[in-house]
């Protein structure tokens, strides 16, 4: 690493920060998608249990999940895309502006 070099380049620990800055959003995404099956299949199974209607609101139960799930993960996604094509953006007239 430079002396001069500006703060965060050629920085082991800030390429470790951005790796994980990148992936979080993604890890994140995945336990929320698993945590609502769970959540909403023992939900089902404990209505079956109640009101004797096995298996069919544990059924239900883990659509509800699976699409809730699925939903919330899509529309993260969306985001994430979107903030990384602004992120790119700003870089690229950053860069147009110094050459410039």
């Amino acid at each position: 690493m430079s002396v001069n070099a500006p703060t965060g380049q050629n920085d082991p620990a800030s390429e470790g920060r951005s790796w994980m800055k990148t992936a979080g959003p993604f890890l994140t995404m995945g336990m929320q998608l698993a945590i609502s099956v769970v959540v909403f299949f023992f939900l089902g199974r404990w209505l079956d249990s109640t009101f004797e209607t096995s298996p069919w609101l544990t059924i239900v139960g883990v659509v509800v999940g699976v699409t809730g799930g699925f939903v919330s993960f899509i529309k993260k996604a969306i985001d994430i895309g979107r903030e990384e094509d602004l992120e790119t953006q700003e870089r690229r007239k950053k860069e147009e502006h110094r050459e410039g």
